[in-house]
C-alpha cells in the first residue's frame, strides 16, 4: 500500500474547535493535508482540539476583537492557499452577539483575506438563507454569506441542513444527551415536521474535496434522506439506547417550558425561536452531493450509530 501523498496547502479554518472544524481536520488529514491552522475563541473546545490534534496550529482568538490577538490571527493569514470560514453564533438569546459574531467578525477576517492576497475560501453558509424562518441567526447568516461573496475572492458557498455528528454540542447532540438523563423525551404537537439532516462526517468530506479541487459555485448540502422529527428522535433513541419514553405534548405548553427555562438559564441549548425554526415547513433541495464531490452519502441510522456509538469520540461533548 503506498505512503499518503502529502498537500503542501495551507490550510485555515475559522470557528475550528466547533462541530465542523474539529470533524473536518482528521478528513483533512487524511487526503496529506498536514499545514493546517485553527482559529477558535472558545476556550475549554479550543483545549479539546488540541488534545485531539496536537500538530495544528491553534490560535486562540477573538475575530471581532481588536488588540494583539487580532495582530496574531491576521499575521497567520500570511501564505494561506484555502481560508475556510467557519466561524458562527448557532444558539443564544442576544441579537448583538449574532451580528458581532457572524457579521463584524467576518468583515474583519476578509479585511485580512485581501490584504493577504487568499487565494481560495470556502465559506460555509447554511440552508436557512434559504429558509422562510426570520431569526437572528438566519438574517445574520444571510449577511456574511452576502459579505463573502462581495469580498471577490474566489470561493464555493456550501449551505448545510441540520447537523449533527461527533462533538455536536447543540440540535441532535443536545437532544441525545438530554434523552438519556430524563424518564420522558417531549415532543411538541405531532411531531410531524420534515427534517433533512446531515452527517457532519459526509459535509466535512464535502469541504475537504472541495478545497483538494479548488470547486466554485454555491452548493445547498442537504440530507439525503428526509425524515420527521418524531422519527429522528425515534432514530437517535435507537442509536443510543435511552430508555426515555417519547411523548408529543401540546406546542402552547412546549413553547411556554422554554420561555420559562430562559429565565434561568441565560445560554439556553433551545430556544423559542429554534422551536419556531423546528416547526417551520421547510423542504430543502437534495442535489446529488455525493457525485458532485465524489463522496460517500452514509445512511442517516449508521450515520447516528457512528456519532453515538464511536469509543472515544462520541464520548467528547463541547461546550455552549
Amino acid at each position: 500500500m503506498g505512503s499518503l501523498k502529502t498537500m503542501a496547502k495551507k490550510v485555515i479554518i475559522t470557528g475550528a474547535a466547533g462541530l465542523v472544524g474539529q470533524n473536518l481536520i482528521p478528513r483533512l488529514f487524511s487526503r496529506g493535508f498536514t499545514d493546517i491552522v485553527a482559529i477558535d475563541k472558545h476556550p475549554t473546545n479550543t483545549a479539546i482540539l488540541a488534545r485531539n490534534y496536537p500538530s495544528v496550529r491553534l490560535l486562540q482568538n477573538d475575530l471581532a476583537a481588536n488588540g494583539s490577538g487580532s495582530i496574531q490571527w491576521a499575521q497567520e493569514l500570511a501564505g494561506c492557499d484555502a481560508l475556510v470560514i467557519g466561524h458562527a453564533q448557532i444558539g443564544g438569546s442576544q441579537p448583538e452577539e449574532f451580528v458581532r459574531n457572524n457579521v463584524h467578525a467576518t468583515g474583519r477576517l476578509l479585511e485580512a483575506a485581501l490584504q493577504h492576497k487568499i487565494p481560495y475560501i470556502v465559506s460555509i453558509s447554511s440552508s436557512v438563507v434559504n429558509s422562510m424562518a426570520v431569526d437572528d441567526y438566519t438574517e445574520t447568516k444571510k449577511a456574511q454569506e452576502a459579505l463573502v461573496a462581495s469580498s471577490g475572492i474566489k470561493q464555493i458557498v456550501l449551505r448545510p441542513t441540520l447537523m449533527f455528528g461527533w462533538f455536536d454540542r447543540k440540535h441532535v447532540g443536545w437532544l441525545a444527551r438530554f434523552m438519556q438523563k430524563v424518564p420522558v423525551f417531549p415532543i411538541p404537537g405531532s411531531g410531524k415536521f420534515l427534517r433533512q439532516p446531515l452527517f457532519a462526517g459526509d459535509f466535512c468530506d464535502v469541504i475537504a474535496a472541495a478545497i483538494d479541487k479548488e470547486m466554485t459555485g454555491a452548493y445547498n448540502i442537504t440530507g439525503q434522506e428526509r425524515i420527521d422529527y418524531i422519527d429522528l428522535i425515534r432514530a437517535v433513541k435507537k442509536a443510543t439506547g435511552a430508555k426515555a419514553r417519547i411523548q408529543t405534548i401540546p406546542y402552547g405548553l412546549f413553547w411556554t417550558l422554554l420561555k420559562v427555562n430562559a429565565i434561568f438559564d441565560r445560554d439556553p441549548a433551545f430556544t423559542v425561536g429554534q422551536l419556531k425554526a423546528l416547526v417551520t415547513p421547510d423542504v430543502f433541495e437534495v442535489i446529488d452531493w455525493p457525485t458532485i464531490f465524489g463522496v460517500r452519502a452514509t445512511p442517516l441510522q449508521e450515520a447516528l450509530n457512528k456519532t453515538f456509538r464511536d469509543p472515544v469520540y462520541s464520548q467528547i461533548t463541547l461546550d455552549f
